[in-house]
């Protein structure tokens, strides 16, 4: 069975994104229904994975990261409002019989992701 994970790197200082809240929602006829929320761990990674088994299943999902409030823990000067603050990526799961992995790559500036194994 397949699983759902996630991690967070802070680009800015080149090191995991510790403490990161992240909650992971399934987008359904019905809007958004939550599923899951975690905070990263030292190494930036849940120490979960968010969806694993029978819970994995085919469909839409949302990821939405803390960025802004952990960049503020961290003591970033940041603007008000901030320029990254919430970070939501939407993706699907076609296969539940394999690994999703999907990493935020951060900065206070700019984010990416992509589909890891």
């Amino acid at each position: 069975m397949g699983k759902l994970t996630t991690h967070v790197l802070d680009i800015s200082i080149g090191k995991p994104g510790a403490g990161v809240q992240v909650t992971l929602y399934a987008i359904t006829a019905q809007g958004r229904e939550l599923r899951t929320r975690s905070v990263t761990n030292a190494d930036g990674r849940c120490d979960a994975p968010l969806l694993e088994g029978d819970r994995l299943l085919p469909g839409k999902y949302e990821l939405v990261f803390g960025a802004g409030d952990y960049f503020a823990a961290r003591g970033v000067e940041l603007p008000e409002p901030r320029f990254i603050d919430e970070v939501t990526l939407a993706f699907g799961i076609a296969s539940p019989e394999q690994n999703y992995h999907v990493p935020l790559v951060v900065s206070p500036w700019a984010y990416s992701t992509y589909r890891g194994s």
